[in-house]
């Protein structure tokens, strides 16, 4: 099925504002845009109704200005409400199938896998890219399943949709994420949990350009 946007997950920042020990949240995603960020997933499980409506509004209004997609993690309600890109569900969230009907053509549906019949069937069932991981040992997320840099690489082999890699993705491991010939990398606390957000974020667009063996 046809993406419904152009995708760019070169550097897809996910939100957790607990990592900003204080910072206005507003403020540090812009300093992520501002380094380089090319899409933003709006996840904060703390929040919910009014205070994450918004917020997704106020990132909302950010994103447009940097022209940046915005996506909503889980809630395709509020997705549809703030006019967002998009919508990223997870394997216990509502069926790709389903959300797309929901969405129609026009927004992004991401999908999360941590198996390669789960990035198929994402793939079959509407999804404009998928989420693989976690790769590395992460706590930004409980009871994450591990992927290997070889599954990673043959998911993204095996897919005609773009496969971005999110899970404990550092400046160190970057650059071995980037060597499976997935399309971006999904990161946190790597940028968020920076002390300069704007240089984390513009580090690992530096990185990206270059590329390591898989090991």
């Amino acid at each position: 099925m046809p993406r419904a946007k152009p995708f760019d997950g070169t550097l897809y920042l996910v939100t957790d504002a607990g990592l900003l020990s204080g910072r206005d949240f507003v403020s540090g995603v812009r300093e992520a845009l501002e380094g380089g960020v090319t899409m933003v997933q709006l996840r904060e499980k703390d929040l919910c109704g009014r205070g994450f409506y918004e917020l997704a509004m106020a990132l909302r209004g950010l994103t447009l200005a940097y022209q940046v997609p915005l996506i909503i993690n889980d809630r395709l309600d509020m997705a549809l409400a703030v006019d967002a890109e998009g919508v990223h569900l997870g394997q216990d969230d509502l069926p790709a199938k389903v959300a797309r009907e929901i969405l129609g053509m026009n927004k992004l549906l991401g999908i999360s896998a941590a198996t390669l019949g789960e990035a198929l069937q994402a793939e079959e069932q509407g999804a404009d890219y998928v989420g693989v991981g976690a790769m590395f040992p992460t706590t930004t997320k409980d009871n994450v399943r591990r992927v290997s840099l070889p599954q990673l690489q043959a998911i993204k082999q095996a897919l005609a949709i773009p496969v971005v890699a999110i899970g404990g993705i550092s400046a160190e491991n970057a650059r071995q994420v980037r060597a499976t010939g997935v399309d971006g990398l999904c990161v946190v606390r790597a940028i968020l949990g920076a002390k300069d957000i704007r240089a984390a974020a513009a580090e690992f667009r530096q990185l990206w350009a270059m590329k390591e063996e898989v090991k």
